[in-house]
C-alpha cells in the first residue's frame, strides 16, 4: 500500500513531468525490486509448501490452501509481463533517456494503466491472504482425500517443477 500510494502517488500525480520522481536509478537509494522480488518469491514458496502440506484434505478445505500458491503466482507473473516493461519505458520516458520509446500522451495513458493495475494487484494479493486465514478458522479435516490420479501427479509434478523455474529466473533478477 505504501508503494502504490505514496511512491506511485507521487510519481503518477502529473506524468510526464511527475515521472522524474520514479524509484529507480542512482537519485534513489534502493531499488524497490530488493524488497519486492524477495519477499514475493517467499510468499510463492510458502504459498505452495502450504498447499504441499494439505494436499491430502479434501477440495472443501484445499482450494483455501490454492489462493496463495496460484494467487500469487498469477500476480507475479503479472508483474513480470506487465510491470516490468511499463516501469522501464515510464522511467526512460521520465528522465530523458535515449531509450525512450514513448510519447508524452503514451506515458500518461500507461501511468494510469500502471495504477489500475497496481489495484489489481492489491485486491488479488488480499484474496490470496484472506483465504488461508479462512483455512485456519475452520477444523482441520478428519478424512483424508483419495489418491490423485497419475496424470494430476504428473501435471501437478511439472507445475511444482515450473513454478520452481519461475522463482529461480525471478529471484536472479534482483
Amino acid at each position: 500500500m505504501f508503494d502504490l500510494l505514496v511512491l506511485a502517488g507521487a510519481w503518477s500525480a502529473r506524468p510526464p513531468a511527475s515521472l522524474a520522481m520514479m524509484p529507480y536509478g542512482k537519485a534513489w537509494p534502493v531499488d524497490t525490486g530488493v524488497f519486492f522480488i524477495p519477499f514475493s518469491a517467499g510468499m510463492l514458496i510458502a504459498g505452495f509448501g502450504a498447499l504441499a502440506a494439505g494436499w491430502r484434505t479434501p477440495w472443501r478445505y484445499r482450494w483455501l490452501l490454492c489462493l496463495p500458491s496460484i494467487g500469487i503466482l498469477l500476480l507475479l507473473i503479472l508483474t513480470v509481463v506487465a510491470f516490468w516493461p511499463m516501469n522501464a519505458a515510464l522511467y526512460y520516458h521520465g528522465i530523458g533517456s535515449p531509450k525512450d520509446t514513448i510519447t508524452d500522451a503514451q506515458s500518461i495513458a500507461m501511468t494510469q494503466r500502471w495504477v489500475v493495475l497496481d489495484w489489481v494487484r492489491v485486491a488479488g494479493a488480499t484474496a490470496a491472504f484472506v483465504g488461508p486465514l479462512r483455512a485456519l478458522t475452520v477444523s482441520w479435516p478428519t478424512e483424508v482425500a483419495p489418491r490423485d490420479p497419475p496424470l494430476v501427479r504428473v501435471a501437478l509434478a511439472v507445475a511444482v517443477v515450473g513454478v520452481a523455474g519461475f522463482i529461480v529466473w525471478f529471484v536472479s533478477n534482483v
